[in-house]
């Protein structure tokens, strides 16, 4: 009987599963196709890029076989094992039942995808379609066989496959057609090396199987919150993990690009990079739940990356501190969805956000409250930012959501800049670090007056998206969970029922701020955005913290619902099209999750 596998279309967004090895990752769609994997670092060029295009431009199905005409199945179910990243997937077929188990080894030499085959019951036909695309969908590699093994060469990558069953070559895609029956087990491993190199060390799936389990089970015993939603917190913190470079301890904002944040819009971004901003919030709540060895290592790279130029500083660098991620658009590639362009690089790189300085400072100072050893640098690099803010925090900036439209006196750069001057203040009280002490208070208090003047709206009774403004902007939320002012203050409490009044969705899901359509609106684009998902969590935050707590539960649990069969979220929910949109899986989503979860837990605010 004929089979065909050629044809794919990517899945929705959250259809996929995430698998990696801390240096890299693979998105993995419900049946069973890899439609993203970049090799050898997150911030390389795909070798499968289908999720961003066609099966032309790249993809690694494996499955059971299906019939000539006919759609790929998508599993009958799928998990992670336990608290790990080794993806299960299960099919039932009317001939029996079949398990794959893929994953990516933490790295101890070459980059791998592991991809195991199972029989459970009966006999299930399986194919595996490997269709490689280099550079993004580009380039048709030269594959051909050595010792036994299949290897594609393009320039200065080589990417080779190993299995225990045969494989064959036709229309520029590599096949392999099998049976499993019962106890049967059959392997996959990917491997990338440089071309130039000797290849890559044959495989051991099943030792590496088991050194990923050990691996991710011991990581996860480190955590120390056991509370009411610990599944979800877990997850979160296994995902945020896996989007950690492992050499050099920086964070990236998501494993993707150009996943767009409105469907055949044009509002998409490259997120393989480390914000200053992203890594910051996420090393606070890594800190917070027992996991001071990535706090450790981001602080070193941060204090790398920014070296002895702190009055240079970036809104974002490269995963090993590079500075420059010129952006670029890739026009053979037509985008999620036909949502172009697909942009690669990252021109907000430059942009002045004076926020950036708040999140840098606040989170030296949560590592060392937290009894993070010392390090002489930190300290200095942070009186380095206080004496650049002082110069510069009462100038426009581009803001929290990198507007590319015209500077403004955003009302939460300003807020955040407080933030860097008071938590600089408590360094020197604590003896420390050295500084103007008398200088710095009066520039918290000159800051503050500054902004409860000027970013206060007092006949509507809520502080304003930047100064002289109307419009609202969520990330005035964050005012009371960075201490700017108290919860019970009557401006705060305004301006929360103001955001839930104008930015809020009717599922109750807050937008970042007013977009204008079919026209350029604040942030210089066309087009509409879906509800953002941080600013839903800080806003579940900031009930709990005014007094109302099952308010605020319910939306925490609302937010949960969200995520996919696998725990995982996007950037944004798009509440017309009831899905999640925006790069995937996001690590300013699940950070605020992780963090919604300890206050509401504290608070006791929780069903069940």
């Amino acid at each position: 009987m004929a089979v065909r596998l050629e044809m794919h279309v990517a899945g929705r967004i959250e259809d996929y599963a995430l698998i990696g090895d801390m240096q890299t990752a693979a998105l993995v769609c419900r049946d069973g196709t890899v439609d993203w994997l970049c090799l050898p670092r997150f911030d390389s060029q795909a070798i499968f890029a289908g999720l961003l295009g066609t099966e032309e431009h790249g993809f690694w199905r494996l499955g059971p076989a299906f019939e000539p005409h006919g759609e790929a199945p998508d599993a009958t179910r799928r998990t992670y094992r336990g608290d790990s990243l080794i993806l299960e997937s299960e099919w039932d077929t009317p001939r029996g039942t079949v398990r794959v188990t893929d994953f990516m080894p933490p790295r101890d030499g070459a980059p791998q995808l592991i991809r195991i085959v199972e029989g459970v019951s009966g006999r299930v036909r399986m194919r595996s379609a490997l269709r490689m695309r280099f550079s993004y969908g580009r380039i048709v590699p030269w594959v051909h066989k050595v010792d036994n093994r299949t290897v594609g060469v393009a320039g200065p990558d080589s990417v080779w496959l190993d299995s225990d069953t045969d494989t064959y070559g036709k229309d520029l895609t590599t096949y392999s057609d099998f049976t499993v029956a019962p106890g049967d087990r059959v392997t996959f491993t990917l491997s990338w090396q440089p071309s130039h190199k000797e290849q890559p060390a044959l495989p051991d799936p099943q030792g590496s199987l088991e050194a990923t389990a050990d691996f991710w089970r011991e990581w996860v015993d480190h955590c120390t919150y056991h509370g009411p939603y610990r599944e979800a917190v877990v997850r979160s913190l296994i995902t945020l993990k896996a989007l950690t470079y492992a050499p050099t301890g920086g964070i990236v904002a998501a494993p993707t690009t150009s996943l767009p944040e409105e469907i055949g819009g044009v509002r998409n971004w490259d997120y393989r990079y480390t914000w200053l901003r992203d890594a910051a919030i996420t090393l606070s709540s890594l800190l917070r739940t027992g996991y001071r060895e990535e706090a450790r290592a981001w602080r070193e790279w941060l204090l790398r990356a920014v070296a002895g130029d702190p009055e240079n500083l970036q809104i974002m660098y490269g995963i090993a501190g590079e500075r420059e991620l010129g952006e670029a658009e890739l026009d053979w590639l037509p985008g999620y969805e036909n949502s172009g362009p697909v942009r690669v690089g990252n021109g907000a790189a430059h942009q002045l956000q004076l926020d950036v300085y708040g999140e840098v400072t606040e989170a030296l100072h949560l590592a060392h409250m937290t009894g993070l050893a010392r390090n002489d640098y930190a300290s200095l690099l942070q009186l380095k930012l206080i004496r650049y803010l002082e110069k510069h925090w009462d100038q426009p900036d581009e803001g929290i959501w990198e507007v590319r439209g015209p500077r403004r006196h955003f009302v939460h750069s300003k807020v955040m800049a407080w933030v860097a001057v008071d938590r600089t203040i408590k360094l020197i009280e604590s003896g420390d670090a050295d500084g103007p002490l008398e200088r710095w208070r009066d520039l918290r208090d000159e800051i503050h007056r500054d902004v409860c003047e000027k970013g206060y709206d007092p006949e509507r009774n809520t502080f304003t998206q930047s100064y002289g403004s109307k419009e609202l902007d969520a990330s005035l939320l964050l005012i009371p969970q960075m201490g700017f002012l108290p919860p019970d203050d009557k401006r705060v409490i305004g301006t929360i029922e103001a955001i839930q009044r104008e930015l809020s969705t009717e599922d109750g899901f807050i937008l970042r701020y007013p977009t204008e359509g079919a026209h350029e609106g604040v942030d210089g684009l066309p087009g509409d955005e879906g509800a953002f998902l941080a600013c839903s969590f800080w806003m579940a935050d900031d009930l709990a913290m005014i007094g109302r707590v099952d308010e605020a539960r319910r939306l925490f649990e609302r937010l949960l619902s969200l995520r996919n069969d696998l725990g995982l979220l996007a950037e944004e929910w798009d509440p017309r099209l009831q899905r999640q949109v925006g790069n995937f899986p996001q690590a300013f989503s699940h950070v605020p999750l992780i963090d919604t979860a300890l206050r509401l837990t504290a608070s006791g605010a929780y069903g069940g």
